[in-house]
């Protein structure tokens, strides 16, 4: 019995050390990588709508998400102007374009019945005011020239824009409307669009749209004469004489006659022969 113990303990201490053995090989080997699985080919993911080139937006989606310009989006899409400005962006590669989208608060300040009262041409030469031909950033307004070209032309002192910026504002006249620039409502590479307060009006609408003066009552015209009528003007009506200072001082006084030179030689010797009469008839009586 000894015997057996004896013989199964050597080899119970064998198994142990060779589990322990094993155990700290186990421990030192470096771990393996997991086996990578086979690549996979991703899923088909739905059909995005085509961007148009260099990630422009519509100017009609833009002006819309931002809401209150329907009257200035209304009179782009009724003059055609929006068709142009979308198809030149499509194409731009340098450069851009720039919009002062006034709101329809600012609409709201025009007179009743202004904007109907405008020809489909004047209507598109106003949408086409608010558009300028080149990016410009909300820093770069102080960089611009006045007066500032805009897609309605160079027409000066009737279609004119002049930009002020100072301060981090920017301030814009026409000549006839003075706005402020009022935030960014979108820009990216090619694109600006910018709030203005007011509808920016050129000089050219204004004197238009003014009510005349009333003409002035005309004056008969003259007649046409002849130079026999020119030298028988008409004579003006004759007035009563008045009366003469002889005649009027009749009534009150005598009027002494005027004597003559022969008148007072004739007086004087008939004095004489008087005095000669008297002093003979003064003779007689006394003899």
């Amino acid at each position: 019995m000894i015997k057996h113990s004896l013989l199964v303990l050597p080899i119970s201490l064998t198994l142990v050390i060779s589990l322990l053995h094993s155990t700290t090989l186990a421990a030192i080997a470096p771990a393996t990588a997991p086996a990578q699985a086979p690549p996979t080919t991703p899923a088909a993911s739905a059909p995005t709508p085509p961007q148009p080139s260099g990630g422009t937006t519509d100017i009609v989606q833009v002006l819309q998400q931002a809401n209150s310009f329907n009257i200035f989006l209304r009179l782009m899409k009724t003059t055609q102007l929006i068709n142009q400005l979308n198809s030149q962006l499509l194409t731009i590669k340098s450069g851009g374009l720039t919009i002062l989208a006034p709101d329809d608060g600012a609409f709201s300040e025009l007179k009743p019945g202004f904007l109907n009262s405008l020809s489909d041409g004047k209507k598109l030469e106003l949408v086409q005011f608010h558009v300028l031909p080149d990016f410009v950033s909300a820093s770069n307004f102080d960089t611009l020239t006045n007066p500032v070209r805009t897609l309605a032309g160079n027409k000066p002192g009737k279609v004119e824009l002049n930009v002020i910026s100072y301060g981090g504002s920017v301030n814009i006249s026409t000549g006839a409307v003075n706005a402020t620039m009022n935030g960014v409502i979108y820009t990216d590479k090619h694109l600006a669009v910018y709030r203005v307060g007011k509808v920016l009006l050129p000089s050219e609408f204004v004197a238009t749209t003014k009510k005349p003066l009333a003409p002035a009552p005309a004056l008969k015209p003259a007649p046409v004469t002849s130079a026999n009528d020119v030298a028988e003007a008409p004579k003006p009506e004759k007035e009563k004489p008045s009366p003469k200072p002889e005649q009027s001082s009749e009534s009150s006084t005598q009027v002494v006659p005027t004597v003559t030179s022969g008148g007072v030689r004739i007086g004087v010797s008939g004095m004489w022969v008087s005095l000669v009469l008297g002093l003979v008839f003064v003779g007689v009586f006394a003899a």
